[in-house]
């Protein structure tokens, strides 16, 4: 295929819009509004589109992977956020060692999973 692809933005969904929202920015995602029921999160070039929609099988059944190049510092740095003492719901799981590499995991405050991980190199 000819054309470059850019970027791949999947959506998620939010029981609580804005508590989501306020999540997300505490999170470190940066926020652009696209509408009053719509906003785009970005981190240093990757995103994903936060929808005020909740249907509990797609939420309950949603996983997003980010890459990072160091797991464990980026734990680190998770961690100290204390995003669980502030947002119901929200669950870290410590990363453990994988075949393919290392990750942990995030319950948001709607249920999306979270994995975040590093790949083993080579």
């Amino acid at each position: 295929m000819p054309a470059q692809a850019l970027s791949i933005r999947p959506f998620i969904g939010a029981r609580d819009f804005a508590v989501s929202r306020s999540f997300y920015r505490a999170f470190g995602f940066t926020e652009r509004v696209l509408s009053p029921s719509m906003s785009y999160f970005g981190l240093q070039g990757v995103g994903f589109y936060l929808q005020d929609a909740y249907v509990p099988d797609w939420v309950d059944n949603t996983m997003l992977f980010l890459e990072v190049a160091d797991v464990e510092q980026y734990w680190t740095e998770l961690a100290a956020l204390d995003l669980p003492s502030q947002y119901e719901g929200v669950r870290l799981l410590p990363i453990r060692q994988e075949a393919w590499g290392k990750e942990g995991f995030v319950h948001d405050p709607s249920g999306n999973l979270w994995h975040i991980g590093e790949f083993n190199q080579g």
